[in-house]
């Protein structure tokens, strides 16, 4: 009961949730691992768009980890430059379309299987964050209890993380459209659950 449980298990929020509800670990301890993967590849697009480092670039994904996605440009920066103002507004939206559909194009380059370094490497930091208690900021897939007009639902966004797991979920001021995106992922996902697993 005083562990964590990082899942990485597809169709990832739905199985957070479900994960939460077998186990019956408080919400905080149950966490998936969408965000990161998801965020990671939309660093990797802006990087190789602006011709900079993985390492200056700090890009913001929420949502389902899945085509409902939501990639923050508004909250993307390199070395903290906006960057809404080293891309043009069509190679921005380019990026954010190919962030949510990087997981198909792993597959697709891989030919049989399915992404697997990646989501390691996610699980990796998240076990880092929760093992050194190191109150990390990243977008992990979380239970919703009201945050962002959602409730009874496992969804990314972001959060510190820590020894606890969840310590804390950030709210941020998301314009009318990314919120409306956000609740629309879900919107889905809760349909999912009882459609799939009879929540």
């Amino acid at each position: 009961p005083d562990s964590v449980i990082v899942m990485v298990t597809n169709p990832l929020d739905l199985m957070t949730y479900h994960m939460q509800k077998i186990t019956g670990f408080e919400h905080n301890r149950v966490v998936g691992q969408a965000g990161i993967l998801d965020s990671a590849r939309m660093t990797h697009f802006i990087s190789e768009a602006v011709g900079c480092s993985n390492e200056d670039v700090q890009a913001m994904v929420l949502g389902g980890h899945g085509d409902t996605m939501v990639p923050l440009p508004r909250y993307t920066t390199v070395n903290g430059i906006p960057v809404t103002q080293l891309l043009s507004e069509s190679e921005v939206n380019a990026i954010c379309e190919r962030t949510a559909s990087g997981g198909g194009e792993i597959v697709k380059l891989l030919e049989k299987g399915s992404a697997f370094y990646a989501p390691g490497s996610a699980a990796a930091i998240m076990a880092e964050a929760i093992l050194g208690d190191r109150k990390r900021v990243l977008p992990c897939s979380t239970y919703l209890n009201g945050e962002y007009g959602m409730e009874d639902i496992y969804i990314g966004v972001p959060v510190v993380l820590g020894k606890d797991g969840v310590e804390r979920i950030i709210e941020l001021e998301l314009e009318s459209h990314e919120l409306d995106s956000l609740q629309g992922s879900g919107s889905f996902y809760k349909e999912q659950l009882a459609s799939i697993l009879g929540y």
